[in-house]
C-alpha cells in the first residue's frame, strides 16, 4: 500500500470519528459542588448536586443565571454523613403543569430518602420523604438502594439503581407517576447490563428519555467501590443507548449501543460522568448536555452531540 493511500485511509477514518460525534463545551464550576444530574427545560439547565444546598439554574451556554434554595445548611459543602444525596431529576408534566422532579439516592436512612416536586416556573416547592417507597424496593430484588436517575415517559416513571462490586447489578425501576404518594403503585425492575468481569463494574450514574425515539439514554461509570455509600478511584465513563423495553416481563436488558466517551474525546478522561439530558434531537443527532462529579468540591458540563 502506497504512503498516500495510507494518509488517506487515515484521514477518511478521522472524518468518520468525527463526523459521528463531536464534544462542543465544556466548563467547570468551581463553587458548585458535586454535580450529580442535570435537566434541560425551556432554555435553561437545572443543576443538583449530591452535598449541595441549592439548586444551579444556567442558560444554554452554561452560564450562572440563579441559585435556587432547597437545603438551609449555608454555602459549601453539606457533611458526607448528613447529606440529602440528590442524585435523580427530570421534568415532568402533572395536570398540565410541568415539575421537576428531584430524587435522594435513598442509600442511607433518612437523611438520602426525600424528594422534590419544583415548579421551574413560580419556584413552588414542595418536599415529601420516600422511605416507604424505598422499602418497596427491597421487596421487588433491590439489594440495596442507591438510586442514581430518573426519566418520564408518556406512561411510566423510570429509576436507575445503580450498583457495586458487593451487589454488581443495574436496575431499571419502572412505577408510575405520583409514586411518592401512592403506596401502592406498581413497581417492576429488570436487571440491565449484566456483568461479565468481575475486576470492574459498570454502574449506571444517569438516565434520560428520548420521547421522539423512544429510547433510554444513561450515563455508565466505573468505580472502585463496594458499597452504596463509599467514594472510589475514577475510571471510565460510557453512555448506553437502548430502545425502550415494551416486555412486561423482561429480566435482562442490554443496550443497543454503547459508546466510549474517553476514546471519543481525550477531555473527558479523569471525569466521572453522573448525569444525562437532551437539549434536542433529529432523526440522526442527540444533542446532549452531561455533568460530572470529580469528588474534589468541583463539577463539569459538558455539551455533547452524537450521531444515532
Amino acid at each position: 500500500m502506497t504512503p498516500w493511500l495510507v494518509t488517506l485511509l487515515v484521514l477518511v477514518f478521522a472524518c468518520r470519528q468525527n463526523s459521528t460525534s463531536t464534544l462542543d463545551r465544556i466548563k467547570v464550576i468551581d463553587n458548585f459542588p458535586s454535580g450529580s444530574a442535570i435537566e434541560y427545560y425551556n432554555e435553561r439547565f437545572y443543576v443538583i448536586g449530591d452535598d449541595a444546598s441549592m439548586m444551579l439554574s444556567l442558560d444554554e451556554n452554561f452560564e450562572f443565571i440563579s441559585n435556587e434554595p432547597l437545603y438551609t445548611t449555608g454555602p459549601g459543602r453539606i457533611p458526607k454523613n448528613v447529606k440529602p444525596d440528590l442524585e435523580a431529576i427530570t421534568r415532568l408534566d402533572l395536570k398540565d403543569t410541568p415539575y421537576l422532579l428531584i430524587l435522594g439516592s435513598g442509600s442511607l436512612a433518612p437523611y438520602r430518602q426525600t424528594g422534590w416536586l419544583l415548579n421551574p416556573k413560580s419556584l413552588e416547592k414542595n418536599e415529601w420523604r420516600l422511605d416507604s417507597f424505598y422499602k418497596r424496593l427491597a421487596k421487588v430484588g433491590i439489594e440495596e438502594v442507591n438510586i442514581e436517575g430518573v426519566a418520564a415517559s408518556k406512561d411510566e416513571i423510570i429509576l436507575v439503581n445503580r450498583g457495586n462490586k458487593t451487589h454488581p447489578l443495574n436496575h431499571l425501576i419502572f412505577t408510575t407517576k405520583g409514586f411518592w404518594e401512592n403506596p401502592t403503585a406498581p413497581v417492576r425492575t429488570v436487571v440491565i447490563g449484566k456483568a461479565t468481569d468481575t475486576s470492574v463494574f459498570n454502574g449506571i450514574s444517569g438516565l434520560a428519555y428520548s420521547s421522539k425515539s423512544d429510547e433510554l439514554i444513561m450515563t455508565v461509570s466505573t468505580e472502585n467501590t463496594y458499597t452504596s455509600t463509599a467514594d472510589g478511584t475514577i475510571g471510565k465513563s460510557y453512555l448506553w443507548i437502548m430502545k425502550y423495553p415494551s416486555g412486561k416481563n423482561d429480566t435482562l436488558l442490554m443496550p443497543d449501543k454503547i459508546i466510549d466517551l474517553s476514546r471519543l474525546d481525550s477531555r473527558f478522561e479523569g471525569n466521572k460522568i453522573e448525569s444525562v439530558c437532551i437539549v434536542s434531537e433529529t432523526a440522526t443527532m442527540l444533542d446532549l448536555a452531561l455533568v460530572a462529579d470529580n469528588d474534589d468540591g468541583k463539577s463539569s458540563l459538558f455539551r455533547l452531540r452524537v450521531r444515532r
